[in-house]
């Protein structure tokens, strides 16, 4: 049996606003922005020696053209709410044109939430490219000062069912949605 001896690491920034409403704080119950960095680990599903001619687990290119085209194209400039958050209301009524650039999470939209839906969103994607990786640890560095890194099971920290709609969520899916709306 082999082992991952190798891991492929990918970072991107991204700008964003998030508001919390669930806790106490009535610094982050403001809707606020951070520019982000999130890091993915990435290891192969069935670890395998090189081959010793292309000599890699996957091409940094392949690896990386869809989670770079999902963050960019739909994270970056996101806002992320809870899906009890008041203002989904808001933009359904008043800027429903606006619905697609909501990041919605079970709950709080905190750097723990987004962390564990971004490593099954990851996962989701390369499952659906049939990529030979899968990831295993997602950084995020809110601040210069505040980073999480989660390496656990996604599914153990999500509520799959947290609209009450069937089908999977957008987090298990591997297209490049954000919302459920």
């Amino acid at each position: 049996m082999t082992t991952n001896e190798f891991t492929l690491l990918f970072r991107r920034r991204f700008s964003m606003a998030h508001r919390l409403i669930a806790g106490d704080s009535v610094k982050c119950a403001v809707p606020h922005g951070h520019n982000e960095t999130v890091s993915v680990k990435l290891e192969a599903v069935d670890p395998a020696p090189l081959d010793g001619a292309a000599n890699m687990v996957e091409s940094f290119a392949r690896a990386k053209a869809t989670w770079h085209r999902w963050i960019d194209g739909h994270v970056d400039h996101a806002l992320q709410l809870s899906h009890r958050d008041p203002l989904i209301g808001y933009f359904r009524e008043h800027e429903p044109e606006k619905l697609p650039m909501l990041l919605i999470t079970p709950g709080d939209p905190t750097t723990e939430a987004l962390a564990a839906c971004m490593m099954a969103k990851a996962n989701a994607l390369f499952a659906t490219e049939t990529s030979p990786l899968r990831c295993v640890e997602v950084e995020i560095e809110e601040t210069p000062t505040n980073t999480v890194i989660f390496r656990g099971v996604p599914e153990h920290h999500l509520d799959a069912g947290y609209l009450g709609l069937p089908g999977a969520p957008w987090w298990l899916r591997g297209d490049m949605s954000i919302n459920d709306l």
